[in-house]
């Protein structure tokens, strides 16, 4: 079984939609974590716009990279720029990918269209998550 972890800022939105992704489309072919260099909390318009989707990551919680340490990792995904540059260095063999995707935590705006920015963001993991699932985890 592979271990996947994806890895953001502070684990609470981007890294949280993956991790939700992931895990629906491994279909039990993989372990999904997610961590980050901080941890903020699940946000609750992630939970939110997951639900619509299907998926629930109401049971999620934000974990920080070194609680990690010692799972052998084949993929290290980080989707945002900081994570990139402030993750601490772990021994790993793993893959490592990375996709700066816009923090939807950030967007201003009406509620709607707040959460629409979130939608948004989520459809951009939604489809980079499909991506590396048929490249990576069903071959």
């Amino acid at each position: 079984m592979k271990n996947i972890i994806v890895l953001c800022t502070g684990n609470s939105c981007r890294s949280q939609i993956a991790h939700g992704y992931l895990a629906a489309m491994a279909k039990g072919k993989a372990n999904v974590y997610s961590a980050g260099v901080e941890t903020h909390g699940v946000n609750p318009k992630a939970i939110a716009i997951m639900k619509e989707d299907g998926i629930d990551i109401s049971g999620h919680t934000s974990n920080n990279i070194t609680e990690y340490f010692g799972i052998d990792f084949d993929y290290v995904i980080t989707v945002c720029d900081n994570a990139k540059e402030r993750c601490p260095y772990f021994p790993t063999k793993a893959l490592k990918l990375h996709y700066n995707f816009p923090d939807p935590a950030k967007a201003i705006g009406t509620e709607e269209e707040v959460m629409n920015e979130f939608r948004l963001v989520q459809n951009m993991i939604k489809d980079y998550c499909h991506n590396f699932s048929e490249k990576y985890i069903f071959v």
